[in-house]
């Protein structure tokens, strides 16, 4: 029996054939269309009746071999890559929901997808309700005949709270509800929900997929049926991923470990190092043994991810102050980028939520986000320090 092979060499060794030029790495198919060898060749491919590429929007070599590659290391069955993440997550729930459905999520979800939720599913009939993440035991209870999907990004934007995934799989299953879970902030190298009973499984491909900050892209992966009914919906309203962008994710899949271990080290120092300054009154990291969901976070996650939260004192102003004093480090909304970038969500990432929806979730004035970068730590923590302590 053939070993199967581990995660790393999946995402290096997993490639679309040769174009016939003998390119050690794969080729860049940057066309908007294909050609048939004659008629019959062509109605068979538009019938489906043969698999080959027949327009860029539909298939392109470059997304199925960045596609195939997050499916292989996720475990799931089949997957459709996105412009961007938030296409991901709208041409996932908008293929799969009808007017009059229901859809229960985490509180804790990314500004944009709060607003689909609440501003513009609502106008096509789509109804969402909320659970909190410390009351999940509570789930159950508000699931409706109607409700057709579960989810939850786990870790949280930008609270870093866990949800126990294997804990959302059974509830789902046993209800006959399909579990959708953004993966962005763990990636396939730390977390594979579809193990605990996610249906599918989202990413921005945009943050540590990609890495360096350089394009944009989104990826959903899970079950052929589910995924069939994605691609149907995309095929249509055209919300693909470029085939240049493609090519560079799948190039950037092949150091994502490497990167991520990096990331992980980096992060877990900072938040160490956090914990224990004066002007800092609460560290989030989920594999600090502080926070108040560690036990899970180990039990489902290989490391704690690159992103570090933390509260400076002084509200808004004191995160403001922080901010303008930061040297080294990014000021940006994007994450997941070899460079440490620092955000102050209140003000930008989630400032369409009111006061009120961020203090439930947890994002106070000043609350900092930090997404360490792949910067010697010590640089990192002398950016951070000095902008502290004034």
């Amino acid at each position: 029996m053939t070993k199967k092979r581990e995660f790393e060499t999946e995402a290096i060794r997993q490639q679309i054939p040769r174009s016939g030029f003998s390119e050690h790495t794969s080729a860049m198919y940057v066309t908007s269309s294909f050609v048939f060898d004659d008629a019959e060749d062509m109605r068979a491919s538009f019938a489906e009746e043969k698999e080959k590429n027949i327009y860029s929007r539909f298939s392109n070599p470059n997304n199925t071999e960045f596609v195939d590659k997050i499916v292989a290391m996720e475990g799931a069955e089949s997957g459709y890559a996105f412009a961007s993440g938030m296409a991901a997550i709208f041409s996932t729930f908008g293929a799969l929901l009808s007017s009059g459905d229901h859809i229960l999520s985490a509180r804790s979800v990314f500004g944009s997808t709060h607003s689909l939720f609440t501003k513009f599913f609502p106008k096509w009939g789509i109804e969402t309700s909320y659970f909190n993440i410390n009351e999940a035991e509570s789930l159950e209870s508000l699931i409706r005949p109607n409700t057709k999907i579960i989810y939850a990004e786990t870790p949280t934007n930008p609270g870093l709270e866990i949800i126990d995934l294997e804990y959302l799989g059974k509830i789902a299953k046993k209800n006959g509800i399909l579990l959708v879970i953004d993966n962005c902030f763990a990636t396939p190298y730390l977390q594979q929900p579809i193990k605990f009973g996610a249906d599918l499984v989202v990413h921005s491909a945009t943050k540590l997929i990609d890495g360096q900050g350089r394009v944009l892209g989104g990826v959903t992966v899970g079950k052929t049926d589910l995924i069939r009914e994605i691609y149907l919906f995309s095929r249509n309203t055209g919300p693909s991923l470029s085939p240049f962008n493609s090519w560079i994710l799948s190039k950037s899949l092949e150091t994502l470990s490497v990167r991520v271990d990096r990331h992980c080290e980096n992060a877990l120092a900072l938040a160490e190092f956090l914990e224990g300054h004066e002007k800092v009154s609460k560290v989030r990291y989920p594999f600090l043994k502080s926070h108040p969901q560690y036990d899970i976070a180990v039990k489902q996650m290989k490391k704690g991810g690159n992103i570090v939260a933390f509260e400076v004192k002084g509200g808004l102003q004191g995160g403001q102050d922080f901010l303008n004093r930061i040297q080294m480090c990014s000021l940006s909304a994007n994450l997941g980028d070899t460079r440490t970038i620092v955000t102050h969500p209140a003000t930008s990432t989630h400032s369409k939520l009111s006061a009120e929806e961020r203090q439930i979730v947890g994002i106070t004035d000043g609350l900092i986000r930090v997404s360490t970068g792949l910067e010697n730590i010590s640089d990192i923590v002398e950016d951070l320090s000095q902008a502290l302590n004034y």
